[in-house]
C-alpha cells in the first residue's frame, strides 16, 4: 500500500538516485574529535544518571535542591547552578552548595552527620539557605568539572580561583560552598574544610563565624 501520497518511481531517474545514496561519507577530523569527547562526558555522567533516580542525598528535613550534572565540553561535566540562584534569589535566601559523591564513604558520614542533627540544624538551614546537592563521583576529578553560574563557567581550578576560594588546588569530596543568590563567596572556606562534624562547628558556618 502506498501512503506517501503518489505511486513509487521505478523509471531510470529513480536508477540513477541508487548508487548516490549508497555513497558513504567519511567524517572530518573535528567531527570525530567532537564524537570522541562528547562519548567521554557521557562515560562519566552515565553512573550518576542511571544508577539511582533523581533525588538528593542530603536528608529530605534540608529541602534540597539536587542538581545532575550534564555533559560538558572535553570530556567534562557541567553543574549549572542557575536556576537555584533563580529560586534562591525568590526565596530571599543564599546557597548553601555540597558538592558529594555517590561512591564517597565520608560524603556518606556527613549527610549521618546532618540527619541525626536535623532537629537542631535543619530550621537554621531554612532560615537562611536552600540547600544544594550536587551530585558527583569520586572519578570525576577536578580537571572534569565545570561550574556554571550567571556569571561564570568555569573548570574546577579556574572557577576557585575567580571567587578567591583558596581551595583552588585540590578537588576534595565532599566541599561546601556559600554563596549568595548572585553566586558570590558569603565567607571564605578554610583550605581543605569540607565538612563539619560537630553541631557548634556547622553552626558557626551557618552563622558565617570565621
Amino acid at each position: 500500500m502506498n501512503t506517501a501520497g503518489g505511486p513509487a518511481r521505478t523509471g531510470p531517474r529513480a536508477r540513477r538516485a541508487g548508487p548516490a545514496a549508497r555513497r558513504s561519507v567519511t567524517p572530518r577530523p573535528g567531527t570525530r574529535l567532537l564524537v570522541t569527547r562528547l562519548l567521554a562526558a557521557l562515560l562519566l555522567v552515565a553512573p550518576l544518571l542511571c544508577s539511582r533516580p533523581a533525588r538528593a542525598e542530603i536528608p529530605a528535613a534540608y529541602a534540597p535542591m539536587a542538581v545532575r550534572p550534564l555533559p560538558g565540553d572535553d570530556g567534562r561535566i557541567e553543574f549549572d547552578l542557575r536556576p537555584a540562584q533563580q529560586r534562591a534569589r525568590q526565596e530571599g535566601k543564599s546557597l548553601y552548595v555540597y558538592l558529594g559523591a555517590a561512591d564517597c564513604p565520608y560524603c556518606r558520614r556527613y549527610e549521618a552527620f546532618l540527619r541525626e542533627h536535623a532537629p537542631v540544624l535543619a530550621p537554621r538551614f531554612a532560615a537562611r539557605y536552600l540547600v544544594v546537592d550536587l551530585h558527583s563521583q569520586l572519578s570525576v576529578t577536578s580537571r572534569h568539572l565545570v561550574l556554571r553560574t550567571e556569571a561564570l563557567r568555569l573548570p574546577y581550578a579556574d572557577f576557585q580561583r575567580a571567587i578567591g576560594d583558596q581551595r583552588a588546588r585540590l578537588l576534595v569530596y565532599p566541599s561546601v560552598w556559600l554563596l549568595d543568590a548572585s553566586g558570590r563567596p558569603l565567607m571564605q572556606m578554610p583550605a581543605g574544610a569540607g565538612t563539619f562534624q560537630t553541631v557548634a562547628e556547622q553552626i558557626e558556618i551557618l552563622d558565617l563565624v570565621e
